[in-house]
């Protein structure tokens, strides 16, 4: 090989694809280099259809073999995998070493070459399980700014919309794109800085999704393993409400989970909120703290109106032994960000309710260390 063509080569085998978070020598991306005089010309060959992530791609290659000596002009030409080229990338996604980029693969074979597994059962990342007692109580919406307020903190952090029957987070995070699909591999969107996965994506919003618990469990875990995560530093699992099928698989899938539960100010919520923490606590998953949600509406007067009373978080948090990790205002900018896909933290970065997110945020990362256990002898049939 021409040194000036290694070089390249070189410089460009250890970028990440941009939505894969993987380097492009692993995933068989770089298909060819050229050099003539100044001119270096890099052919690549992307495992996802064409997105913005090109056009980052493009700039990152540009940027690093530009900076080489004597390169005074780089010309990028990106190309969609072929099915046989996905195929190989898919296999590397699942754990597979990098492919031989002379072999010659039998797309089929490959596809069933790596069994799948759960990349959620060692100690890499730290599991947030979102729990409510009862819907209505603004989860969903701690969940979106929670996420995207540890994202902020410069954490890599992964989602997971657990509630099936009443997903809500891809409109919730705005996401504009479907997940993407190599092979048999599935790519999740990004936004805000954290990559989401929901039933949102696969089913209409106006669609009822009426399963029981063999197919709720499933699905769980195809959104665990079939999923291309990279290693998050965060997994924030959004829980339907209660303590039905989908909580008795998250014990299973996500032994490691830590429980945080959302409730409200008022005793009526307090105490159905209090039967998640004992779930929890059954099932063996550590509860680490309660937030309160729409504890108070501050009016034009500054005045704080606790118009759900008072106290129910707080006392939640004693009888369960945790701490009380933040009080999160009724703030209208939330709920509209919510249904307008535009996530208060990131819409109104100084509201009180964002503060709060923040605040929360710093409570987990920085000072709540999670205890390193696992239940292989829980069974869940």
């Amino acid at each position: 090989m021409h040194e000036a063509e290694a070089a390249v080569r070189s410089a460009i085998a250890d970028i990440d694809e941009p939505r894969l978070r993987r380097p492009l020598a692993e995933l068989g991306v770089v298909q060819g280099v050229a050099v003539d005089g100044a001119t270096a010309v890099v052919a690549l060959a992307d495992p996802l259809p064409r997105s913005e992530s090109w056009d980052e791609l493009a700039r990152r290659v540009d940027a690093a073999v530009g900076a080489l000596a004597g390169i005074d002009r780089v010309d990028v030409d990106i190309r969609e995998m072929t099915d046989e080229e996905k195929a190989r990338a898919a296999n590397v996604l699942k754990g597979a070493p990098p492919p031989d980029p002379l072999a010659v693969v039998d797309a089929s074979a490959q596809r069933t070459a790596r069994p799948r597994t759960n990349p959620f059962t060692d100690a890499r990342t730290r599991v947030l399980a979102i729990a409510s007692g009862k819907g209505g109580v603004g989860k969903s919406s701690v969940t979106t700014n929670l996420s995207i307020a540890l994202a902020e903190r410069g954490r890599d952090v992964a989602v997971v919309d657990a509630d099936v029957w009443g997903f809500s987070l891809p409109r919730m995070f705005g996401v504009a794109e479907p997940p993407g699909l190599i092979d048999d591999v599935l790519v999740p969107p990004e936004t805000h800085g954290v990559r989401v996965i929901s039933m949102g994506f696969f089913t209409a919003e106006d669609q009822a999704v009426m399963w029981r618990g063999p197919m709720l469990h499933k699905a769980l875990e195809q959104f665990l393993t079939d999923v291309h995560w990279g290693e998050p530093e965060y997994l924030v699992v959004d829980l339907p409400p209660g303590t039905g099928d989908i909580s008795l698989s998250i014990a299973q899938f996500l032994p490691r989970a830590e429980v945080i539960v959302v409730t409200t100010p008022q005793p009526a919520a307090q105490k159905v909120a209090q039967r998640a923490a004992a779930m929890a606590e059954k099932v063996e998953l550590d509860v680490i703290g309660i937030i309160e949600n729409m504890s108070w509406f501050r009016g034009d007067d500054g005045k704080q109106y606790e118009l759900f009373g008072a106290g129910g978080g707080a006392e939640l948090a004693v009888k369960v032994g945790v701490p009380l990790l933040g009080q999160v205002p009724l703030v209208p900018a939330l709920r509209e960000g919510g249904d307008e896909g535009d996530p208060i933290v990131i819409a109104r970065p100084d509201d009180e309710a964002s503060q709060a997110f923040r605040a929360i945020a710093e409570i987990v990362d920085r000072d709540i260390k999670p205890r390193r256990r696992a239940h292989p002898e829980l069974k869940i049939s």
